[in-house]
């Protein structure tokens, strides 16, 4: 498979990290004395930690083929957007 032309954009692993941190470590702890909340909780992380391993997955696939990535920290990243000027009035 040839380049796409364009970075693939993914999430940075720092997303999934804070996320699996958050819920670990202080939406466990609180959830922890009711059984059904606590479970709720444990499914949550076990699916973060799948897409994680998708991602990563996509990512191995994306060296394979030679496509590039181009890791996203926001949805309002600036790329390839053109801002008028007199936008900035």
């Amino acid at each position: 498979m040839a380049n796409m032309g364009k970075p693939l954009p993914l999430p940075s692993h720092i997303h999934y990290e804070l996320l699996l941190q958050l819920l670990e470590q202080q939406t466990m702890a609180v959830a922890y004395q009711n059984p059904h909340l606590r479970l709720q909780v444990q499914e949550l992380i076990i699916t973060l930690r799948k897409a994680l391993s998708q991602q990563r997955q996509i990512e191995q696939s994306c060296n394979q083929s030679n496509i590039d990535l181009e890791y996203q920290w926001s949805t309002n990243q600036v790329t390839d957007r053109v801002v008028p000027e007199d936008a900035a009035l």
